[in-house]
């Protein structure tokens, strides 16, 4: 067997550097746009809620919540310790929806913060969508669908609101009820 040689040309005089110089080149360019790409990233929605304060109509509370009424309800407003009947559509800044339903009782005092400060905002009857920043959400945790350090945006209806006290004495009437039903 035998063995044939390839004549290799010499590299031309400081195409090695040039070659370094273009590698590192593209490298940093690859870098700075990583960055850049980085610093639009904001994870706790800070640029779009800083937008969203300027749009018409939104209102920002002193925790940061963002409300704006679609139509004023009448009457009083629920507080703390009041069950809600509330409809809702929950989304994410995105559109994703990633909860709904016509009709949920909920304690006012028993879900996140900001959803909380709005339905005490509300009155019966009335519709809002509300922003919610993460801080008044679920923080830096994960919640099933919701990524951690999201804004939460919801369209909510306020249908209607009882107090704890109400809730009780509906609950053993219906059980009085329940057990005159059984006896003849």
């Amino acid at each position: 067997m035998s063995v044939t040689a390839v004549p290799l040309r010499p590299i031309a005089k400081g195409s090695l550097g040039r070659l370094l110089i273009g590698v590192a080149a593209v490298a940093l360019a690859a870098a700075g746009l990583a960055y850049a790409g980085q610093r639009n990233l904001e994870p706790s929605g800070t640029a779009f809620l800083a937008n969203n304060a300027k749009q018409a109509g939104v209102i920002t509370t002193d925790s940061g919540l963002q409300y704006q009424v679609i139509r004023e309800g009448q009457g009083p407003s629920p507080t703390a310790g009041d069950i809600a009947l509330v409809g809702y559509t929950g989304t994410l800044v995105d559109g994703k929806v990633f909860d709904q339903n016509e009709q949920a009782a909920m304690p006012v005092d028993g879900v996140v913060p900001g959803f909380s400060e709005a339905l005490q905002l509300m009155k019966r009857g009335g519709e809002y969508k509300i922003f919610i920043p993460p801080a008044l959400g679920y923080g830096d945790k994960e919640s099933g669908p919701i990524p951690a350090n999201s804004v939460l945006i919801f369209n909510v209806k306020l249908l209607d609101f009882k107090s704890r006290a109400e809730i009780m004495a509906m609950q053993q009437q219906m059980r009085q009820l329940q057990g005159e039903g059984m006896h003849p």
